[in-house]
């Protein structure tokens, strides 16, 4: 991974967006982009959780990652990631109880979620304040993206609503609210992302 000094701030929000898209390109943290994503309001605050987690996560690490013993570094990233999940859990149980009651679960494993401990051992460990932050925010902002797409698209196609409210009069395919409709869904979707990527890729190399 390049430095920070090598590096713009937009390529850090762009590689997060796209080029290191959690989801989409790295297929990490599968588990939420199916369990919680029946719903457009599920997937947003789920990918809302995860951003915050993971800019203060980054932020954390980065300002600590002076007096942080090389032989002890996993340990007390995972103690950092702990307690940003656990503030992120109360706080939605708290604000949002009644979604809460359905991805609570998963909100707690996001303290397993990889690609939140690869950005603080790979990244925040290494790199200073502010460009720990805009990296953490655009790896969030990916996920976000991620599951974003994905809850809009399995809440539309499989219930004819987005956000609980009906827009569609058309009978529904009910399949893809269900688990196996969502890794239908998850892989559509992230064939369909990776092919206009290289699209881009392709026309852009073209272009030079």
């Amino acid at each position: 991974m390049a430095q920070a000094s090598t590096v713009s701030y937009w390529e850090l929000i762009k590689n997060g967006l796209v080029k290191d898209n959690t989801i989409f390109k790295l297929a990490l943290s599968l588990c939420p982009s199916i369990a919680v994503t029946n719903s457009l309001k599920n997937g947003v605050l789920m990918g809302v959780a995860v951003l915050f987690v993971q800019t203060m996560v980054n932020v954390t690490i980065s300002l600590m990652r002076k007096v942080i013993h090389p032989k002890v570094r996993l340990p007390i990233f995972m103690l950092v990631i702990s307690g940003w999940v656990t503030i992120t859990d109360m706080s939605m149980a708290a604000a949002f109880p009644d979604v809460y009651r359905q991805m609570g679960l998963y909100i707690q494993l996001i303290v397993a979620f990889a690609s939140i401990l690869a950005r603080a051992e790979m990244f925040a460990s290494k790199n200073q304040f502010t460009p720990s932050m805009v990296d953490g925010i655009g790896m969030g902002l990916g996920f976000l993206f991620a599951l974003t797409v994905i809850s809009f698209f399995r809440e539309l196609v499989g219930k004819g609503a987005l956000w609980g409210v009906p827009i569609v009069a058309t009978k529904p395919l009910l399949i893809l609210i269900l688990p196996a409709g969502g890794f239908f869904a998850v892989g559509i979707l992230m064939a369909l992302f990776n092919w206009i990527d290289a699209r881009y890729l392709k026309s852009r190399t073209a272009g030079h």
